[in-house]
């Protein structure tokens, strides 16, 4: 069996890694396209992962849309040449493209549901589409297929992720004092135009908030303040979630890390514009709280009751409960991986 794989987020990488170890393990080639975007090719370097870089991450409307005729022609060359039985990815729009004009088949998993521009490029195209049961998006029907739980459960799931307290001291964590995880995006992705997060003051005065009490880590894809680069993360890329994992808190504008980190165990703030259907699903259970950036002063307030002594306790009760219910999901994307190269 042979698949092409369109990295082009470092979550990608997370969602990807387990299912395609299982993959290979059985003796399937695998090429994975990716994109130079954060962290993502630092990740698959890490992890052990080759691949072939086919673009870099455009910046604003006409960097982007410059970016995905390029990239669309890069996938179109790699699988000429790799000659697939299916192409896979997270969102999928260049696969859904190339798909479409070669016959090879072609599957989505995706989970962003307020992604309006991404999904009108890609659905029309797209051969397979699964989704988590709370997408609340539009869908191409009959060819749609919707997965229990969430996406982080591909990588968190228990049986795949077990944190290691030494990876994350040679990489940060310090076990003398309390920990606490910071999130910024730069609001660059398809998704984000036209939104905005956290001014640098109101990222500072977080960042002040939270320094009186416990050390601070930043995960940043935007330039900080120069006061604020002492807090940046400098550990490897594929410990970050071991540090962030002996955290007594999250806080940040990527719903993504929010959902990470519950699944972590760890309290979670995420506060940011949009609230997808796996994020409200994940606050309804109480993994985590969400918000829709309501100032720097409601902001720290709910920091001061997220930092309360019992909530990783009962973040951790609803993690658990949640997890009892659902499966491992990287046997199903594998299986799904596998039903569509025969």
């Amino acid at each position: 069996m042979r698949v092409l794989v369109d990295i082009v987020h470092p979550a990608d990488v997370l969602f990807f890694r387990h299912p395609l170890q299982r993959l290979m393990s059985e003796g399937a080639e695998v090429l994975i396209a990716s994109r130079e975007k954060d962290v993502a090719c630092d990740l698959l370097y890490e992890f052990g992962l080759p691949h072939r870089v086919a673009s870099r991450a455009g910046k604003g409307t006409f960097g982007l849309a410059r970016e995905l005729v390029l990239r669309d022609a890069a996938i179109f060359r790699m699988a000429r040449r790799f000659r697939p039985d299916a192409m896979v990815g997270f969102g999928g729009v260049a696969i859904a493209h190339v798909g479409k004009l070669t016959g090879i088949p072609s599957v989505s998993f995706y989970a962003a549901d307020t992604a309006n521009l991404q999904t009108r490029l890609t659905w029309p195209f797209i051969t397979k589409l699964y989704v988590p049961e709370p997408y609340a998006g539009p869908v191409p029907e009959g060819r749609t297929t919707r997965f229990p739980g969430v996406k982080e459960l591909s990588y968190f799931h228990p049986e795949n992720f077990v944190v290691d307290p030494d990876v994350a001291r040679r990489n940060g964590w310090d076990e003398t004092r309390g920990n606490v995880f910071i999130r910024t995006v730069g609001w660059g992705a398809n998704h984000d135009l036209g939104k905005s997060g956290w001014s640098d003051a109101d990222l500072a005065a977080l960042v002040e908030h939270l320094s009186k009490r416990a050390k601070v880590h930043i995960s940043s894809e935007r330039a900080l303040p120069p006061q604020l680069d002492q807090h940046l993360y400098r550990g490897d890329r594929s410990a970050l979630h071991h540090v962030m994992a002996q955290c007594r808190l999250y806080v940040g504008e990527s719903a993504t890390m929010a959902h990470e980190a519950a699944f972590l165990g760890v309290p979670a703030i995420y506060d940011g514009a949009d609230h997808p259907g796996t994020t409200r699903e994940l606050a309804a259970h109480g993994m985590l709280v969400a918000l829709r950036q309501p100032g720097i002063a409601p902001l720290l307030e709910t920091v001061e009751d997220m930092l309360g002594e019992q909530r990783r306790t009962q973040v951790m009760q609803a993690r658990d409960a949640y997890l009892a219910e659902r499966p491992n999901l990287a046997g199903y994307i594998a299986d799904a991986i596998r039903q569509a190269a025969l």
